[in-house]
C-alpha cells in the first residue's frame, strides 16, 4: 500500500521557520522524483519545490527562493522541506508528491500557519 506521510506543520510567527518531512513507503522511493505543493484557502495548489530521484539540481517557485530548501534521505524513504523566514503568505496545507513517468502519489497534507 502506497503511503505519504507529511509532518511537521504547525504554527509559526512571522520570520520563523519549520521543517516538514514526509515519510514514503509501498513503493521504490528512490527512483521517484519528490516534490512539495502547497495549497492555501481558495487559491489553486502550487508547486513549491522539486528535487530529481537522486538528488543534485533542484527547483523553487520564485517566491520560496533562497528561504525554502527541499532535500532527500533515499536511505529513510524521506523528503524534507526547510522552511525560513516564514511569511504570512506561506500560510498554506502543504503536500508532498512522488513522481515518476506516469505514476504520482499523493500525501495527505500538513497545515503551516504563519501568523503573530
Amino acid at each position: 500500500q502506497v503511503q505519504l506521510v507529511e509532518s511537521g506543520g504547525g504554527l509559526v510567527q512571522p520570520g520563523g521557520s519549520l521543517r516538514l518531512s514526509c515519510v514514503a513507503s509501498g513503493f521504490t522511493f528512490s527512483v521517484y522524483a519528490m516534490s512539495w505543493f502547497r495549497q492555501a484557502p481558495g487559491k489553486e495548489r502550487e508547486l513549491v519545490a522539486v528535487i530529481p530521484s537522486a538528488g543534485g539540481s533542484t527547483i523553487y517557485a520564485d517566491s520560496v527562493k533562497g528561504r525554502f530548501t527541499i532535500s532527500r534521505d533515499n536511505a529513510k524513504n524521506t523528503v524534507y522541506l526547510q522552511m525560513n523566514s516564514l511569511r504570512p503568505e506561506d500560510t498554506a496545507v502543504y503536500y508532498c508528491n512522488a513522481k515518476r513517468y506516469w505514476n504520482g502519489y499523493w500525501g495527505q497534507g500538513t497545515q503551516v500557519t504563519v501568523s503573530s
